[in-house]
């Protein structure tokens, strides 16, 4: 005899409470796993670079919320480490253009390994059946902040509901 637990759908408040502690629970793991020769500021400014290769230095500071000095600061400290390259404008040059240096890649590449290590390490202690429901759980979050949901999404909620289309 099979016996079926009741689960009652959880409120998205209740969900964003245990998201927010695994997010701490995640910087601290990260934190072990740091290293880093860089402010938590810095690797923002990393992270940015490596997904806007050539972003210049204002909307670097947009994206930072902060002030075209304060940013430019930061990237010298960066610079300074090795880990940014400055470079003019193709058509203005007076336009400072920004990337990441073969270092700064390395250094990124190390980090998400050693964090990733980390990782594993709590994984192993889950159930092979919560690991998959946390994988699942977890794209369907990526998918909804990356708003690449799927065109039925409601689908699945009605599924979930035992309700259909």
């Amino acid at each position: 005899m099979t016996v079926t637990v009741f689960r009652p759908r959880p409120e998205p408040e209740d969900v964003a409470r245990v998201t927010a502690t695994a997010a701490e629970l995640l910087e601290v793991l990260w934190g072990r796993a740091s290293t880093a020769p860089a402010s938590a500021s810095q690797l923002r400014v990393l992270h940015i670079l490596e997904h806007h290769e050539g972003i210049n230095l204002g909307t670097l500071a947009d994206s930072l919320a902060s002030t075209p000095p304060s940013t430019s600061r930061l990237c010298d400290r960066l610079q300074a480490a090795g880990f940014v390259e400055r470079v003019t404008g193709p058509d203005d040059r007076r336009e400072v253009r920004l990337r990441l240096s073969g270092r700064g890649r390395a250094f990124l590449a190390d980090l998400r390994s050693r964090r990733e290590r980390e990782l594993r390490s709590v994984l192993a202690l889950m159930p092979a059946a919560e690991r998959a429901a946390l994988l699942t759980g977890l794209e369907a979050f990526c998918a909804a902040a990356t708003g690449t949901r799927g065109v039925d999404a409601g689908a699945e909620d009605r599924a979930a509901d035992g309700r259909t289309a």
